[in-house]
């Protein structure tokens, strides 16, 4: 999908995909992102921000990346192949409006064909969904000192159940003195899921949580 991450051409190619795409698939790491990040050689430069971004922030998980869920393709259809095609194009461009004048000789005829294909776009343009805004969370999840059951705090946390809410990976974050605090990711949609009450819910846990924040906000 991208050719070979360890050119520059690769890197640019996955710069270009990740401007309009926060994950490899879908909306939270999976083991493709696993996959392409090892594929490169190293982090991208300054000139493939969203490149660099995304290598930032996959890095940050260390070993949680083992966490991340399956991918739905092989690794090798993203580090090997032809570059990706460019983001976010539509194949609208597809449709011929009004057509070619070469072959028509009769102005009822073109007219008609016209008509036809302007009638074949509206339905074509009114079947596409509508989006879905979606927000990508990652919460920092505080325990009350350093005996806090840390993976009942996980499987607690991941108890709680939402309609437009996913959960994803996790890690455990050192903040001193023994003491972890437990980031989670998660996918959001935001007409159906508000934050600030996924964090109450999160510290009804209260004998484990002692305080849930955003640590960072990603529009999906």
């Amino acid at each position: 999908m991208f050719g070979d991450l360890k050119s520059a051409a690769g890197v640019k190619a996955l710069n270009e995909y990740l401007a309009e795409n926060s994950y490899i698939e879908g909306y939270v790491p999976s083991q493709a992102d696993t996959a392409v990040f090892q594929a490169l050689k190293g982090a991208p430069g300054s000139d493939t921000p969203h490149a660099l971004r995304w290598y930032n922030h996959i890095k940050s998980f260390g070993e949680g990346m083992k966490q991340f869920a399956k991918s739905k393709k092989n690794a090798a259809d993203y580090t090997s192949g032809g570059a990706a095609a460019p983001a976010g194009g539509d194949d609208d461009d597809d449709v011929d409006l009004f057509g070619s004048d070469e072959d028509e000789e009769d102005d009822e005829e073109k007219k008609r064909i016209t008509e036809e294909r302007l009638a074949a776009y509206a339905a074509k343009k009114s079947k596409k969904p509508a989006l879905i805004a979606k927000t990508s969370v990652l919460l920092d999840c505080k325990p009350w000192d350093d005996e806090t059951d840390m993976d009942a705090m996980l499987t607690s946390i991941k108890t709680i159940e939402m309609d437009g809410l996913l959960w994803g990976a996790s890690k455990l974050v050192p903040i001193g003195y023994g003491i972890k605090k437990l980031q989670v990711m998660c996918v959001v949609e935001d007409a159906k899921v508000s934050i600030e009450e996924l964090q109450e819910k999160i510290e009804e846990f209260e004998d484990f949580v002692q305080s849930c924040d955003v640590s960072a906000m990603n529009k999906i």
